[in-house]
């Protein structure tokens, strides 16, 4: 019984998890209703509509004008077998609970309790989605100005020298910032970072000329892989911006996908400055300051997608490069491109 109890519970959770207009209500009031073993259960929203089940009840008159006094007064209000009790989320009204028939008080309480735990759920999805796509926001929105003039004064200077490896320049730009900036869904797979990473390095050879050195490969198994959109590109430009840029000479990137059984493992190495190992830490933290929100963005989002034992292992260290790992289930549910 106690099973069927919790089983149940959980059922209305996952039906009010768009609150008390979305489209799981009308279920979610029938499991409400076989819980409590009563007549009628209405579920009221803030404009004061109400969801019955199993259907409108003949007296659904009496029943709207308590909802209506509860809604202005946000008190219980009660006559005879029916009640009306208010259900606030943080502290604020987010609609009504009706109950028809023979119940105890406590049983009804107690219903309302579970169904205010719900909505609190629901709205703390809402909002670590809101906070995820604003993320993905300020990702787009990190394209660097300075990358962006040295490209476009690259493919300006050999118009007339090499005018078809400026007009291959430019196609690769426009591809970079398509990407980059396009309203994709949430989802991509291997083989679109991948084609994304390959033309930001060409790109930045084109920039860089002979100062930077790469090499991508990626096992044909993990192409079709899908994952978060936009966690490979700032890797990738990461270790340009901030391991080869600053140092002299020629500085070589990696970029390497494989599959390692039921997992996709991702790496990206440059032979740059590196960094201290505890700023490597603070920067994973989100506290590396404006220019490195990128790594804890990508670290923080593949955690929300896959759990707390992904995200990114950084291997580093003074003078020694940077070694970002990428790893993630080859098949999640859910995840889909």
């Amino acid at each position: 019984m106690a099973v069927s109890v919790l089983s149940m519970a959980r059922h209305i959770a996952e039906e009010l998890k768009d609150g008390l207009s979305g489209s799981g209500v009308r279920s979610a009031a029938r499991g409400i209703r076989r819980l409590l073993g009563v007549d009628f259960v209405g579920l009221a929203d803030l404009s004061g509509t109400v969801t019955w089940a199993p259907v409108e009840p003949p007296f659904y008159a009496d029943a709207n004008s308590l909802v209506e006094k509860v809604l202005h007064s946000e008190n219980r209000e009660g006559r005879s077998q029916l009640v009306a009790v208010p259900l606030h989320v943080h502290q604020e009204l987010a609609g009504v609970l009706v109950v028809a028939g023979a119940t105890r008080r406590a049983d009804v309480r107690e219903a309302a309790a579970w169904i205010v735990e719900a909505l609190e759920r629901g709205r703390l999805a809402a909002s670590a989605e809101q906070a995820a796509q604003a993320e993905l926001r300020a990702l787009r929105a990190e394209i660097s100005p300075h990358f962006v003039y040295n490209a476009l004064t690259v493919i300006a200077a050999l118009v007339s020298s090499d005018p078809d490896r400026s007009r291959e320049l430019m196609l690769d730009f426009a591809d970079y910032i398509r990407y980059s900036l396009a309203k994709h869904g949430e989802y991509t797979t291997v083989a679109d970072e991948f084609h994304a990473i390959e033309t930001y390095l060409a790109l930045q050879r084109a920039v860089l000329g002979e100062r930077l050195r790469m090499q991508v490969r990626v096992a044909p198994e993990v192409l079709a892989v899908a994952l978060p959109y936009l966690v490979l590109q700032p890797l990738v430009e990461n270790a340009v911006r901030h391991g080869i840029e600053p140092r002299a000479g020629t500085g070589h990137v990696q970029v390497r996908g494989e599959a390692e059984g039921n997992d996709c493992v991702i790496s990206v190495e440059d032979d740059g400055v590196g960094m201290d190992p505890a700023l490597a830490e603070a920067i994973l933290a989100g506290r590396g300051g404006t220019d490195s929100v990128g790594l804890a963005n990508v670290d923080r989002r593949l955690r929300n997608v896959y759990g707390p034992w992904y995200g990114l292992v950084v291997e580093t260290a003074d003078g020694e490069g940077t070694r970002v790992v990428v790893r993630i289930p080859r098949f999640q549910p859910g995840v889909i491109p």
